[in-house]
């Protein structure tokens, strides 16, 4: 999977010349909390809610309501945004840009191709992908095959299991801890106490069984 699946294409934009109540206008009528600054397609820096409320006065300001209204009004985004902001490209695999994240600290990349802003993806955007790919909201059923022998052609033996009482494989996760193999599947079109006792049978150590339905 792909930067380009999971990101949010042609991102809304601003210029360096948007003033920081515009810009929060706009991140509250469509819930964003980060926006490109571009001049025309070319990326020049990233406005975030984080940055625009370390550049604002302090819950302390003797400021009215009234005047600091004004005061963001007035301001532009081009004296508060990031200028060295971090890009990925569209065609990049999705964990690198999860390592990307994690190791610059940051919740959101935006995404570029041709010197042009063609998306952008955030750590929500990961998660969901992470979620998708355990198929945590479809419908059947999951189940967690613990191994002690991680051998070629192991996988290959607990999907005939699956394939001679004709139930579909809609997702697989294999998870590695020191001495032991959690093979993860969830599968739909066969009975999951049915498919239990095959598993078992076949001498593999079924240790969580859960339906979705």
């Amino acid at each position: 999977m792909y930067v380009r699946n999971r990101m949010t294409a042609n991102p809304y934009c601003i210029s360096k010349d948007t003033s920081i109540s515009t810009a929060l206008d706009v991140m509250a009528e469509h819930g964003f909390h980060r926006l490109p600054v571009v001049e025309g397609k070319h990326l020049v820096g990233l406005v975030t809610e984080g940055v625009i409320s370390e550049h604002s006065p302090s819950k302390a300001t003797s400021l009215s309501i009234y005047e600091l209204n004004y005061l963001l009004s007035k301001t532009k985004c081009d004296s508060v945004m990031i200028k060295n902001v971090i890009t990925i490209s569209p065609d990049v695999l999705l964990e690198e840009a999860a390592v990307v994240m994690r190791k610059n600290k940051v919740g959101c990349l935006v995404v570029v191709e041709n010197d042009e802003v063609v998306g952008i993806i955030t750590h929500n955007d990961i998660f969901d992908s992470f979620v998708d790919l355990l198929g945590y909201y479809e419908a059947g059923t999951r189940y967690v095959i613990e191994v002690t022998e991680d051998k070629p052609g192991i996988l290959a033996e607990v999907a005939q299991c699956f394939f001679d009482q004709k139930a579909i494989i809609t997702n697989l996760a294999v998870y590695h801890y020191p001495g032991i193999v959690d093979i993860v599947i969830r599968a739909r079109d066969a009975e999951a106490n049915v498919m239990k006792q095959v598993l078992t049978t076949r001498g593999f150590n079924v240790v969580s069984v859960i339906e979705n339905k």
